[in-house]
């Protein structure tokens, strides 16, 4: 969702339809001017911050491991005699998505542009929140490396006093963010021990008036590409990975998450263009959050309705469902057979200094906050079947914060 990415569209494909055979360099920020550049290489961090997110093969070589993982993750999916039938539907899977990927350069971009959105982010905490400082930022991946539990490892190994688990997807899904906050949990329950370090998490932000900006400032400058003569009959497709219906009915909170964020940018462009929000990815014969992009891309079109733009609003990074679904499957080859005239997708928050501060103002009103989670997450689903998720809740809800 905010960006299940490609680890999203294919767990949903295995969860629909069981039977179908389906940069980083680690910086710390200046401590003064006049420290001494040796102090700051070595420096222990005081404050860890740990960005969640699914991540994405870097080389077509790492595509079946993160498929094989993804298909053995029982809290997004369970599937019969899942340790046999995860690991086969892996390695069917693998020919297609490694020929997917290859069609945009041959991996994720994902922990580039996550690397540099974090040390962008603790450049600005340094020098904001000193009294938090030095502050670090680890990535934890559910799928690839590196993975959520090294990442805490390394957290424990670097001596972090204060840890944050901040999630990358703006908007809050079981699916997401709950698995990643899960992994958290079942690291320590699982060695017996207690953290060494003190734990809380941003759970979610689909509101937070600067990532509004940034998802505003992209789609107007997009809009400015569009003929001058066409460009307020442009429709705008605010387009979020679907989900299941079965999923969506448990209480996931996700749809309403995204169409705030929705609201919001559209309340910030002072409603220039008509738009819609529509729900990309939908794979097998279930029931699925809509109405889908492509559907509505060739509703449109046969209405006359022939200037698009697409925006991923549940996408912060660039992955293969924009770099790929959108780009290439719906810009290109769809667009062209439904006649469109002008198609055109806002680019992601990717390296925009605007998301990185709005990244860092996130953290240090979380941690100005001293709250260990937001009241929501402590809600489970009302419908929720994954036991986890209650323990999961609990052990961040009872984090003691000085």
């Amino acid at each position: 969702m905010a960006a299940l990415g490609s680890a999203g569209r294919l767990f949903l494909f295995a969860r629909s339809s069981i039977g179908l055979t389906l940069r980083r360099r680690s910086t710390a920020a200046a401590l003064a001017q006049n420290a001494p550049p040796e102090s700051q290489e070595n420096r222990k961090p005081k404050t860890g911050i740990l960005m969640l997110n699914m991540g994405g093969p870097e080389k077509l070589e790492d595509v079946h491991d993160f498929l094989l993982r993804l298909f053995m993750d029982t809290d997004l999916m369970k599937l019969p005699v899942q340790n046999k039938l995860g690991p086969f539907i892996a390695k069917r899977r693998t020919p297609k998505i490694q020929e997917q990927y290859s069609k945009i350069g041959g991996g994720s971009p994902i922990k580039h542009w996550t690397s540099m959105q974090g040390e962008g982010m603790v450049k600005l905490l340094d020098e904001t929140s000193p009294n938090t400082a030095p502050h670090k930022f680890y990535i934890g991946f559910r799928y690839v490396n590196p993975l959520t539990e090294e990442a805490i490892e390394e957290m424990e190994k670097d001596g972090v006093e204060r840890a944050v688990a901040f999630t990358q997807y703006p908007q809050y899904s079981c699916s997401t963010t709950g698995s990643s906050l899960n992994a958290i949990y079942r690291y320590y329950r699982n060695r017996g021990e207690r953290p060494k370090m003190r734990w809380s998490v941003i759970d979610r932000w689909p509101t937070h008036p600067l990532l509004v900006e940034c998802f505003a400032e992209h789609i107007r400058n997009e809009l400015l590409k569009f003929p001058e003569d066409k460009r307020e009959d442009v429709v705008i497709l605010f387009s979020a990975h679907s989900l299941p219906m079965a999923v969506v009915n448990r209480g996931d909170p996700y749809p309403q998450e995204v169409g705030a964020t929705v609201q919001r940018v559209m309340e910030r462009l002072g409603h220039c263009n008509p738009y819609r929000l529509v729900w990309q990815s939908r794979v097998g014969p279930m029931a699925w959050l809509g109405p889908q992009t492509d559907e509505v891309i060739k509703g449109l079109s046969e209405r006359g309705k022939k200037n698009l733009l697409l925006v991923p609003i549940a996408f912060t990074s660039d992955h293969i469902e924009t770099l790929h679904e959108l780009d290439i499957e719906y810009a290109q080859v769809l667009a062209e057979e439904c006649g469109v005239e002008n198609i055109r997708r806002a680019e992601s928050l990717n390296g925009n200094p605007l998301f990185m501060k709005a990244l860092a103002d996130l953290v240090q009103s979380h941690l100005r906050s001293n709250e260990s989670c937001s009241r929501q997450l402590t809600l489970r689903c009302p419908l929720c079947t994954n036991p986890t998720c209650g323990e999961t809740k609990a052990f961040f809800a009872n984090q003691k914060l000085p």
